[in-house]
């Protein structure tokens, strides 16, 4: 029913400022609306501005502040994180993961206190031949950490969103799921620690835009778009969330 990774396209919500620019939108799905709607249950929070899409490069300090804000509240009391860098690096639309990887102040190496942040990026089955899920699973099973942070690239049903929307969630995730090529999904279950994730849409589908125009969507079933500026829209929101994973994890 919806092209969408996005719970604000698929979840009753009321939305709040939290900035001059910047809003912030919490959504509990319980297991009833879990089961009704094919997601999971647990919480989601998604912070909307247009200071990406505008490069505005002087208020990205007050978007990873409120970034920030939203993983203090959803973390656990963790001391060791371990990052995943999810799909594809060589395909720009899909590499906000392993570019925002290679930005994070990685200190598991460091033995300067308790504190302890480390990063994966674990490419797609296609480039390895492994699933990225057992990739993750067999790092965390050595290096055990309290929490696993998963970066991707996500998929909306709305144009406005894209590159325009952080979400996390406490959820876990699942590869792929927006543009329907699910692959193992990370979470509790699958990894034995908590996870939380952290997407940005940077595709939709083209039947949603042309739904938009009037047209039919039916012409262009499948086909999926992504903006023509996409490489510096990925370097970006990499930025901010990494800049946001070292404010907390790393200080």
């Amino acid at each position: 029913m919806y092209n969408s990774d996005m719970a604000v396209e698929f979840a009753p919500s009321v939305s709040k400022k939290v900035g001059e620019r910047i809003k912030r939108t919490d959504i509990t799905v319980d297991a009833a609306l879990a089961e009704k709607l094919g997601k999971p249950a647990g919480r989601y929070t998604t912070v909307e501005t247009d200071i990406i899409v505008r490069g505005d490069r002087g208020e990205y300090p007050r978007l990873v502040r409120a970034l920030a804000d939203v993983l203090k509240e959803l973390k656990p009391a963790s001391h060791k994180c371990l990052c995943a860098g999810l799909g594809n690096p060589l395909m720009t639309a899909d590499a906000l993961g392993s570019r925002c990887a290679r930005r994070l102040i990685v200190t598991r190496h460091l033995a300067v206190d308790d504190s302890e942040l480390c990063a994966i990026t674990p490419n797609v089955l296609g480039a390895t031949g492994i699933e990225s899920a057992d990739i993750v699973a067999g790092t965390a099973a050595r290096v055990r950490p309290d929490l696993v942070v998963a970066i991707d690239s996500l998929a909306s049903s709305a144009t406005a969103r894209l590159a325009a929307a952080f979400q996390f969630t406490d959820t876990g995730i699942t590869p792929g799921s927006g543009v329907a090529n699910h692959r193992t999904r990370l979470d509790r279950d699958t990894l034995g620690v908590p996870v939380l994730s952290i997407g940005v849409p940077l595709v939709v589908y083209a039947s949603t835009i042309v739904a938009e125009a009037g047209g039919d969507p039916a012409a262009v079933d499948g086909l999926i778009v992504t903006p023509k500026d996409i490489d510096v829209l990925v370097d970006d929101c990499a930025e901010v969330i990494a800049a946001a994973l070292n404010a907390v994890f790393v200080g």
